[in-house]
């Protein structure tokens, strides 16, 4: 009888265990603005500790997945290892600055339907393994608000791009190229190219940690 019991027990703790729900694993999937964003500051910290302090922190599973100097055809090169092997829940799509930014400083870059092309590979794939997806615009090149950062064309038609994979796929947009411009506009009275949102133009200091955490956060706790 005693070992009945035994059994009976044991039988009710693994079914317990089965249905204890992990915590929902969120990917971050981009270049050095992501690779930076799991330090002291960095903007996956500060999602941490926004969720530490609604009391969502132990439902929330957050994972840095970003490598310096990556354009979108480098995260679609390492979407097996880097993301899809982790079985994300949600995925954040934030590349496109160097796919851009490269084009002047290396001679290199991203042509548009190449860039296109890739992205909304890696947005198939993810859905494909299981992931929901929010799509991230750009940010900035530069600060200034007068349309004289060298490579505001580019960065607008890019972040254009992205918003029209979004529509096109019926997915959630995270549009931080609307969000610095509109906030530069507020806080840039000097039309400084840097220091405001940015360090050096383009890597976030703490006010731009904090805005693209914020940004972030609307969308990770409501997209289901």
């Amino acid at each position: 009888m005693r070992l009945f019991s035994y059994i009976l027990l044991i039988c009710a703790l693994l079914l317990t265990t089965a249905f204890v729900a992990r915590p929902r694993r969120v990917i971050f999937f981009g270049d050095s603005i992501t690779q930076a964003g799991v330090n002291p500051g960095g903007y996956i910290t500060r999602l941490n500790g926004m969720l530490a302090k609604q009391n969502l922190a132990s439902e929330y599973e957050l994972i840095g997945a970003g490598i310096g100097g990556n354009k979108v055809y480098d995260l679609f090169l390492r979407l097996e290892d880097d993301v899809l092997a982790k079985k994300p829940d949600l995925t954040f799509i934030y590349i496109g600055v160097n796919d851009v930014w490269h084009k002047r400083s290396y001679g290199t870059g991203t042509d548009p339907d190449k860039f296109v092309r890739f992205y909304e590979a890696i947005i198939k794939k993810l859905q494909a393994n299981g992931s929901k997806v929010i799509l991230v615009t750009p940010a900035v090149i530069g600060e200034r608000t007068d349309h004289s950062n060298d490579q505001d064309g580019d960065l607008n038609r890019y972040s254009a791009l992205i918003r029209e994979l979004a529509a096109k796929n019926n997915l959630p947009l995270c549009d931080l190229r609307k969000a610095f411009l509109d906030y530069n506009l507020k806080n840039n009275p000097k039309n400084e190219e840097k220091g405001i949102l940015t360090t050096d133009r383009v890597h976030l200091n703490d006010a731009g940690n904090q805005l693209v955490a914020d940004e972030m956060y609307k969308l990770m706790v409501t997209v289901k």
